[in-house]
């Protein structure tokens, strides 16, 4: 095939996602131009011709070497119909506030909750770049706490609730991109090590009072820490990060009613990372490649590690 451009790789509405995959093989060919945007060439004699085969693979005509489409991406080992992810795939993206396993369950037909489930975490892996860029420029960082209401402790440290950091870039129009990460206290060795992955180091770094946060600046950034005052009781030192938690629980609140496990919470903020940093697109069908795209970067995720 010819390379193509971007704008015309994906549908613009359900009229035009139907017309484009209306067949596995209709999908098959859509993975074959993304995989390969510029034209195929063989990695092992660099012949730029193939013949499809099936099921999902592809030949090249010149050392006849057998390529696999779906190997090593979250689509090995497809059980349903290739055309039913792409299904799935297009209804996540178009569902500005995500969907449960159930309501994709009943929108697909899909006989298994188990199935539904296991695809919806799926994709939710592919909904992380590989090798995605760190936030940078100036970057608010504290932590909230994910669970209901419980008696006992309050705040670091409170029983029964799990703990996310959350960094938010600050931008001249509000917040930027954001990065979510389940973290296990709020240590300063944790702390330290997820910040590190999160955000470019030379960055300026800016957090309450925490002494989990004290040596960030003797690891590569401008540490700028931001008390509350007794002056000021009400103000808030980190005012972007706390609009991001906020609306991280009403999400995971409205969508999935507070149903999910703990275990697995880092999926759920992988999606809610992927729908905040994309929120100004107005096409969701460029959310939709994206999302093709990144799934065949990432790696399989079987059932058993999903509910590892």
């Amino acid at each position: 095939h010819i390379a193509f451009k971007e704008m015309d790789l994906y549908p613009l509405n359900v009229i035009e996602f139907q017309e484009m995959f209306p067949s596995d093989q209709a999908c098959f060919e859509y993975l074959c131009l993304v995989k390969w945007p510029e034209g195929f060439i063989c990695l092992s004699c660099g012949h730029d011709k193939y013949w499809k085969m099936k099921p999902y693979m592809v030949r090249c005509t010149m050392c006849r070497k057998k390529i696999s489409i779906t190997a090593g991406t979250i689509f090995q080992d497809l059980h349903i119909p290739l055309h039913v992810v792409f299904q799935a795939m297009w209804y996540m993206v178009c569902q500005k506030q995500g969907v449960s396993a159930l309501g994709l369950q009943s929108i697909l037909g899909v006989g298994s909750y188990r199935t539904a489930w296991s695809w919806l975490h799926k994709l939710r892996t592919a909904m992380v770049r590989p090798g995605r860029d760190c936030l940078s420029g100036t970057v608010e960082i504290d932590e909230t706490l994910i669970g209901g209401e419980r008696a006992g402790k309050r705040g670091r440290g409170a029983q029964g609730k799990e703990l996310v950091l959350v960094a938010a870039e600050e931008t001249e129009n509000g917040i930027g991109r954001i990065r979510l990460k389940h973290i296990p206290n709020a240590s300063g060795l944790t702390l330290e090590n997820t910040i590190l992955e999160l955000v470019k180091p030379g960055s300026i770094v800016k957090t309450d009072g925490w002494r989990g946060y004290s040596r960030l600046g003797q690891i590569g950034y401008t540490h700028i820490v931001l008390k509350h005052t007794e002056q000021e009781p009400g103000q808030d030192p980190t005012p972007q990060v706390h609009r991001v938690a906020s609306l991280l629980k009403r999400w995971l609140l409205g969508t999935h009613q507070g149903a999910q496990h703990f275990s697995h919470l880092h999926y759920y903020l992988d999606e809610f990372t992927f729908r905040f940093n994309r929120r100004t697109s107005k096409s969701r069908g460029k959310l939709f490649l994206r999302l093709v795209q990144q799934a065949l970067e990432v790696n399989p995720t079987p059932v058993a590690i999903l509910k590892a």
